[in-house]
């Protein structure tokens, strides 16, 4: 299975750390402890405002315990000071394929996106290789698996790069690169869409197109699975039955964040119900 390195998981909103020793049956039978970031919208927030903390939440209702978190800034050592630690028994949001953790089914598939300004003549391209992008400036995450395509395509030299490696409670590069396509600083930005898509969903004259057309590697989209620790196999079980009996419930809280939805392999929009 292929293994995301830390820029790859960063731009996806996550965050890969060193891996760690083996922790088993350590979960909560009384609780439902999630690890989170307390600052990391749309995903979450301390104030349970993201797609993720309305995914837990419903699982702790099914599961009918209460919903308790550990926050934890998602830098270096997210893992280690929180699910490995036994302070937490789930990851809502990790990567399939992510060794620092067990991963469960996973739970949605979304995939890298291009956002516009609805007025601007970049408005109905769906692929990289649209020659209309040449020579315009673009956002990019740098060392996110899309600037790689971009590279490729020699859309670098024109492009404005935004930090990867960033603590979002003080910084806010998402945003920022939003901020600049709608000030006309940029002409476009590539991100990833469930990052993407629920923040231009604030924003009328932007509109996002996932990047489904694109070839080549590295591939755009990735199935987000939950991750538990190593060796908890019933756990995991369990946790594939909740996402396997409720799936229809967690797509339409993606849905409506703004998340957007593709097949398991990347290659078209997953047709709602």
């Amino acid at each position: 299975m292929h293994r995301l390195t830390a820029a790859a998981c960063l731009s996806l909103g996550l965050l890969c750390s060193p891996a760690s020793a083996q922790v088993a049956d350590l979960v909560d039978k009384n609780s439902f402890r999630v690890c989170a970031d307390p600052a990391n919208l749309p995903l979450s927030s301390q104030e349970g405002a993201g797609f993720e903390n309305r995914i837990a939440a419903l699982l702790s209702e099914k599961l009918e315990r209460p919903l308790a978190y550990t926050w934890f800034p998602q830098v270096i050592g997210f893992v280690r000071q929180t699910l490995t630690a036994g302070k937490c028994d789930v990851v809502i949001g990790a990567p399939q394929g992510d060794e620092l953790v067990l991963n469960t089914n996973h739970y949605y598939t979304s995939t890298h996106v291009l956002v516009t300004r609805s007025d601007s003549d970049l408005s109905d391209v769906t692929t990289l290789a649209d020659p209309r992008l040449q020579g315009r400036r673009g956002g990019v995450v740098a060392g996110s698996p899309v600037t790689t395509h971009a590279a490729r395509r020699g859309m670098m030299k024109f492009a404005k790069p935004y930090d990867l490696m960033t603590d979002r409670r003080v910084e806010n590069p998402a945003g920022d690169m939003l901020r600049d396509l709608r000030e006309g600083v940029t002409d476009f930005a590539l991100m990833w869409g469930p990052i993407a898509g629920p923040m231009a969903k604030e924003f009328p004259e932007l509109k996002v197109t996932p990047l489904v057309e694109e070839t080549g590697t590295p591939r755009l989209f990735f199935r987000i699975t939950m991750g538990v620790r190593a060796g908890e196999i019933e756990w995991k079980h369990q946790l594939n039955s909740l996402i396997r009996r409720n799936q229809a419930e967690i797509d339409a809280i993606l849905r409506d964040a703004g998340v957007p939805l593709v097949d398991d392999y990347g290659k078209m929009l997953k047709a709602p119900g």
